[in-house]
């Protein structure tokens, strides 16, 4: 069964940094999407990053470009959100997903919520104050 366990979360001043991870566990492809999604109160989920394992492409949201960068271990089967110059916006409910059995992750647009998205994390809180 798969399973994600986002940890990293936390509370930070405006221009912080945090470095989330996605440990997963109970699949061995390498044809996997592992997405990072956010949603704040009161707001639609969105997609922020995602990175294809087997081929190591990554994608990224808009508005976090420049800011944030997703990465893996694939020893540790885990996937980093680096979350650089942070700022109030990015205040959100973290969670981290995985879309099986696939080539690319596919860009991420705004409105995008990752529906295809077979599996997800708990998810971690991000608190960034101003």
């Amino acid at each position: 069964q798969v399973q994600l366990v986002e940890s990293g979360g936390g509370s930070v001043q405006a221009g912080g940094s945090l470095r989330l991870a996605c440990a997963g566990s109970g699949y061995t492809s390498s044809r996997i999407c592992i997405g990072w999604f956010r949603q704040a109160p009161g707001k639609e989920r969105e997609g922020v990053a995602s990175m294809h394992i087997g081929s190591g492409s990554t994608y990224y949201a808009d508005s976090v470009k420049g800011r944030f960068t997703i990465s893996r271990d694939n020893a540790k089967n885990t996937v980093y959100l680096q979350m650089n110059s942070l700022k109030p916006e990015d205040t959100a409910m973290y969670h981290c997903a995985a879309d099986l059995f696939v080539f690319s992750c596919g860009n991420i647009y705004p409105g995008y919520r990752g529906s295809n998205f077979d599996y997800w994390g708990q998810g971690t809180q991000v608190t960034v104050s101003s």
